[in-house]
This record gives structure tokens, C-alpha cells and sequence, in this order.
């Protein structure tokens, strides 16, 4: 990390904090944001973590998250205050400040530093300190690795332990993804000895779905999965009227997608939905297909190599006539690894 020494002299003295995440936290926006948060309270500084939407209610359990802002119409005023009272601000697992929309406005109109740590291809050069690794399994990996060049290794307690473990855990899939490296399984391993318990980690993030988000599983499954074999491809496109009919909650669609790449034979799946004023792609592959730069350069997104998401501002149907008329130019890179 460059500047480090200007950036600890910083954070010598307390200092008024917010930290924000990209919109939708998942368990690796939202555990490294508490995570940090709650380190940085140790260190005697002021922390508001400030998000730009809601989040799942299987993220709850985290330590911190009662007190945590999230950014709706009724609270513009609040989150406008703790930017502009802000001595310095963090942004974590997101690369490019429109992901953090409507926030992005408080930090591209920042006076003050702005201290970035993030792991996604595509960053633009908005902050002031960077710990910025694309070769890193999860923005809580950086975050683990910022308090260590702080020197501060022994402040991690368990509650800051749990949080990291989720974000890590969930941005590998549960360790199985091919960015998981031995740091990382070294990193939960010295997690585990503060006394986590991964176990109950594991079942809160995902083993506690509602009966409608289990119904509206099997429905995915059996009436809009579609498979298209000559290029390894399969998808589903979900309407905002069937995300009603099954009391759509905020994490309800989480994980599906992962669904239709486990099919043998599949090298890229993706999930698309219909939302208030757009449709959001979440793209999978297997192997070599870059489903980030698919997603970059047709559906306004980006991401990992073989984990990314785009926004398109056009009907749910263009939006697939869209994915599916792309499918032959890329019939040869699909197939590649077969």
C-alpha cells in the first residue's frame, strides 16, 4: 500500500469516519464494512457506516449492524450529515463510485480523504489511499491485511473475526473457487483460532431461506430455467411480477444463479430480473470465459473473471433478446474449455 506512513499519521489522532459499500451489500460489502468499523472503534475514532440500500436480513447477526445507515428517501438528510462531518471516508468492495450510488455524489463531491479497499477489476482513480488487489479472494482478505500493516493484528477480536470469516467465506464460495488461495485458508484458519464458529456462520448466511424464498427457488428451477447446450449456457429471467407472487424480500435471488452453472456441461449462467426502472444481470462462468468484460461491454457492469453483474435500462425481454443474440459471437470462447 503506497503512502502508508501518510495514512497511519492520519489515523493516529481520532478522526470522524464513515465507510460505505456498493448497493446490495452482501456478506463481503457488509462484514468488511463492519469489520473495519468496528476495529477503527477500537482505535478511538467516530464510525457511521452509511449503505446505499437495504441488504438480507441473513446478514443481520453481524456485530454493528443495529447501527448501521441505510441510505432510502426518508433518510437523504442523515446521510447527507454524516459525509459532510466526515474527516475521512473508506470505501470497501466497490472500484468504481457509481456502484455506492446515490452516494456516490457525497464522495465524488469529497474535500476529504477518501480511503479505498477493494478487490474488482475496472478501478477508477476517485481515492486518496488504495489497498487495491484484484488477485484477492475478498474485500475482507484487504481488510485483514490493512489492519496488519497497521500493526494491529492482536485488535481483531471475534465479533470483527466473525464478519471477515462471512465475507470470505461467501466471496469463495465457501472456499471452492479457484481465487482461493492458500493466504486465504490460512487467514480462516487464524480466524477459527480467535474462537469463530464457522458452523453457525455457515447456517445463518445460508441455511435460514422463508418458505416463500424456497418456493420461489423451485419455481426457478422448474419453470424458467433454460438450457441452451450448444454454447454451455443456461439462464433464467425472472419478471418483477413473479418476484411478487413469491413475497420477494431483499436476498431472495441471492445464490441462484450458481444453480444453473452447477449443471454438467454449463460454462456460463446468469440470472435476470426485472426491477424498478431496469433489469441487473448476475453472469457465473466456469473456467476461462471473462463474464466480467461480457458484462462490461454489453450490460453496463463488471466484476470478477468468472463473477460479475450488470444494469440494463431496457424491458426484461429486450434484456434477454439481448443476452441471447450475443450467444453466437461468443460460441467459440464458450466452448473453449470443453
Amino acid at each position: 500500500m503506497e503512502r502508508l506512513e501518510e495514512l497511519q499519521k492520519l489515523l493516529n489522532t481520532p478522526q470522524k469516519i464513515v465507510i460505505t459499500c456498493h448497493q446490495k451489500p452482501d456478506a463481503d460489502a457488509l462484514g468488511s464494512s463492519l469489520g473495519l468499523a468496528n476495529y477503527l472503534k477500537k482505535k478511538n475514532h467516530t464510525v457511521q457506516v452509511v449503505v446505499p440500500t437495504d441488504y438480507p436480513e441473513f446478514l443481520f447477526w453481524m456485530s454493528g449492524h443495529s447501527e448501521v445507515l441505510i441510505h432510502n428517501p426518508h433518510r437523504v438528510a442523515r446521510s447527507k450529515k454524516a459525509f459532510a462531518e466526515a474527516d475521512m471516508i473508506f470505501c470497501l468492495d466497490f472500484s468504481v463510485p457509481n456502484r455506492a450510488a446515490p452516494l456516490d455524489e457525497y464522495i465524488n463531491s469529497a474535500k476529504v480523504p477518501i480511503v479505498l479497499l477493494d478487490h474488482h477489476h475496472g478501478k477508477t482513480d476517485f481515492a486518496t489511499f488504495e489497498l487495491w488487489n484484484p488477485q484477492a479472494a475478498a474485500t475482507a482478505e484487504l481488510v485483514i491485511e490493512f489492519i496488519e500493516l497497521l500493526g494491529d493484528k492482536n485488535l481483531i477480536d471475534r465479533d470483527i473475526a466473525s464478519a471477515l470469516y462471512a465475507g470470505i467465506m461467501t466471496d469463495t464460495g465457501s472456499f471452492k473457487h479457484s481465487g482461493t488461495s492458500p493466504r486465504v485458508h490460512r487467514i480462516a484458519a487464524d480466524l477459527m483460532e480467535l474462537g469463530i464458529d464457522t458452523a453457525r456462520i455457515h447456517r445463518d448466511v445460508y441455511d435460514t431461506s422463508s418458505p416463500d424464498r424456497l418456493r420461489f427457488l423451485g419455481y426457478c428451477l422448474q419453470e424458467k430455467l433454460q438450457i441452451l447446450p450448444q454454447y454451455q449456457t443456461a439462464y433464467f429471467a425472472i419478471s418483477a411480477e413473479e418476484l411478487r407472487q413469491f413475497n420477494h424480500k431483499t436476498g431472495d435471488t441471492e445464490g441462484i444463479v450458481n444453480y444453473a452453472l452447477s449443471i454438467e456441461g454449463i460454462r456460463m449462467s446468469a440470472f435476470i430480473v426485472e426491477r424498478k426502472g431496469c433489469v441487473k444481470i448476475s453472469f457465473r462462468s466456469f473456467g476461462s470465459f471473462p463474464v466480467n468484460e461480457f458484462a462490461r461491454l454489453h450490460f453496463n457492469g463488471g466484476g470478477h473473471r468468472n463473477a460479475a453483474g450488470g444494469r440494463v435500462e431496457i424491458s426484461l425481454e429486450e434484456s434477454v433478446k439481448r443476452f441471447l443474440d450475443l450467444l453466437p459471437q461468443y460460441e467459440e470462447a464458450l466452448n473453449a474449455d470443453a
